[in-house]
C-alpha cells in the first residue's frame, strides 16, 4: 500500500469520525432537553371563537417562560365545552375552555354527563369572561324575538359544543323541539356566519364573549340583526341553575344594533384535571396573572376581567391544587 494511499484512508477514518462526532454532538444534548421538555395542549373551541383565542392568549404567555419551566403549550381547535371536558377525562388533552354551566354538570354527573356519572377528576383553574347567549337573524328573517323563529331554518349547533347543550336545555324550558324549526342545522360555529349571509339558514344560536369576530363578520357582510332572549322559559331556567345569569349584550358593539340586547348567559370556564401535575396549573396561573394586563389585551372580551371575581365565580368543581397555591401567594383565597 503506498503512503499516498495509507494517508488518504487515514483522512477517511478521520471524516467518518468527524461526522460521527458531529451526530452524536447533535443527538446527545438533545435526549435531556427532550425528558426535561413537557408539552401541554388546550381544547378551546372554533378558530373563529373566543374560546381559541383564550387559549392563545395562554399558550403565548405561558410559552414566553418556556426556557425557565420547560413547558411548551399548544392550541387545539374543537367541538367546544362538552367536547372538551370529555377529552380531558379520557385523557388526551390537559386542560380546556368549558361553559361554567357545563363545568358544573360535568362535575355532577348530571344532563349530557349522566351516562358517564360524575367526572371526578374534574377541576377548575378558573373563570374568563361572560357567554352570553346571542340570537343572530337574517334582517329580511322578520324575526324580532326567538318564539318568531318557529318554523324557520335555524342553526342549533354542532353535537359536542356547549352551545348545542344549553340550546337544547332552552328547547326543553320552552317546551319546543327540534322539529319545530323546518330546518336544525348543526354547523359548527365557524360555518354559521356564512351560512346566514348564503340564505342557507335564518338565524343561529351561539353562546360567545363579545365583541366577537363571529358574529361582526355576518353583520357586517349582510346586515344580520341581534334577537333577544326573554321571557317565562328564560326566567325559570335563571332562576333554577346557579350558573346562569340574566345579561346584555351592550349596543353599539356591532353596527346597527345602537341598543344593548338582553339575554341570559353563563361564563368561559378553564378547566383541566386532577391528573395534571400541580407544578404545571402552578406555572401556566403564573403565566396568565403575573402578565395579567398583557393577557387583557389579547382580546376585547378580556378587557374588564378582575383577576379576584375569576378566581370566586363560575367554578364548580374543586379548585386545582397547583391553582390555589397560586391564589393564596396573591392574597386572593
Amino acid at each position: 500500500m503506498t503512503s499516498l494511499t495509507i494517508a488518504h484512508n487515514r483522512v477517511r477514518a478521520r471524516t467518518a469520525l468527524a461526522s460521527v462526532a458531529t451526530a452524536l454532538a447533535v443527538l446527545l444534548p438533545a435526549a435531556p432537553a427532550s425528558a426535561q421538555q413537557k408539552f401541554i395542549t388546550i381544547g378551546t373551541g372554533g378558530v373563529t371563537g373566543v374560546y381559541y383565542a383564550a387559549g392563545g392568549a395562554i399558550c403565548r404567555l405561558m410559552n414566553k417562560d418556556r426556557a425557565k419551566h420547560g413547558i411548551r403549550c399548544s392550541v387545539e381547535s374543537t367541538g367546544g365545552s362538552v367536547f372538551n371536558i370529555n377529552t380531558i377525562r379520557a385523557g388526551e388533552l390537559d386542560f380546556g375552555v368549558a361553559q361554567s354551566d357545563w363545568q358544573y354538570h360535568a362535575a355532577k354527573g348530571t344532563k349530557v354527563f349522566e351516562k358517564d356519572g360524575a367526572f371526578k377528576e374534574l377541576r377548575s383553574v378558573f373563570s374568563v369572561h361572560p357567554e352570553p347567549f346571542t340570537v343572530l337573524v337574517r334582517k329580511e328573517a322578520g324575526v324580532s324575538k326567538f318564539e318568531d323563529l318557529k318554523g324557520k331554518r335555524f342553526n342549533v349547533g354542532n353535537p359536542g359544543s356547549g352551545t348545542r347543550a344549553s340550546m337544547e336545555e332552552l328547547l326543553s324550558a320552552m317546551g319546543w323541539k327540534l322539529s319545530d324549526f323546518s330546518l336544525a342545522s348543526e354547523l359548527k360555529a365557524d360555518e354559521h356566519g356564512a351560512a346566514l349571509c348564503d340564505n342557507k339558514i335564518d338565524g343561529f344560536f351561539y353562546g360567545v364573549g363579545h365583541p366577537s369576530a363571529n358574529i361582526q363578520d355576518p353583520i357586517t357582510t349582510c346586515g344580520a340583526k341581534l334577537v333577544p332572549l326573554t321571557g317565562p322559559a328564560v326566567d325559570k331556567l335563571v332562576a333554577g341553575a346557579p350558573y346562569y345569569a340574566k345579561v346584555n349584550i351592550p349596543g353599539g358593539l356591532y353596527a346597527g344594533n345602537p341598543n344593548p340586547t338582553p339575554t341570559y348567559g353563563v361564563l368561559a370556564t378553564f378547566v383541566t384535571s386532577s391528573k395534571v401535575p400541580e407544578a404545571t396549573v402552578y406555572e401556566l396561573v403564573k403565566a396568565v396573572f403575573d402578565n395579567f394586563d398583557d393577557f387583557k389585551k389579547l382580546h376585547p372580551a378580556f378587557a374588564n376581567l378582575d383577576p379576584k371575581e375569576m378566581v370566586k365565580n363560575g367554578n364548580s368543581a374543586p379548585m386545582h391544587p397547583g391553582a390555589i397555591k397560586f391564589y393564596k401567594e396573591k392574597g386572593w383565597l
